[in-house]
């Protein structure tokens, strides 16, 4: 057995990209609970900006070149700020705080600029 790990054949074994997956899964989750007025606002601007932070790390995953593959990293970071700020503004709403979901975002963030470092410097 390897002490090091095999490089990633398919998006899915990023494990940024699965964290990423699985901050979306919740963001559904949470804005279930979200007034009824909200669902063509608040809901569906949260769930569009989630949904874009794991499809473009796999859209990135396969592209070829450098810069264009930190492109679309980037556009993920983009995303992920944009759903920093939603959390925000639902627990100014009062649509409730979720720290689970705070403390996946952070995760979430230090691994694509990890990534994205890693990518942008030839590491990967």
């Amino acid at each position: 057995m390897n002490n090091y790990m095999q490089p990633a054949k398919c998006f899915e074994d990023l494990i940024v990209w699965q964290k990423a997956h699985q901050f979306t899964i919740g963001i559904y989750n949470y804005t279930r609970s979200f007034p009824r007025e909200e669902v063509y606002g608040l809901t569906s601007q949260f769930r569009r900006s989630t949904v874009s932070i794991a499809a473009n790390i796999a859209e990135g995953f396969k592209k070829r070149g450098i810069k264009d593959k930190a492109k679309f990293l980037n556009i993920s970071q983009g995303s992920l700020e944009e759903c920093r700020y939603y959390l925000i503004l639902a627990r100014d709403l009062g649509y409730g705080e979720n720290q689970q979901l705070k403390n996946l975002l952070e995760e979430v963030s230090r691994m694509l600029e990890s990534y994205y470092s890693a990518i942008t410097k030839g590491i990967v």
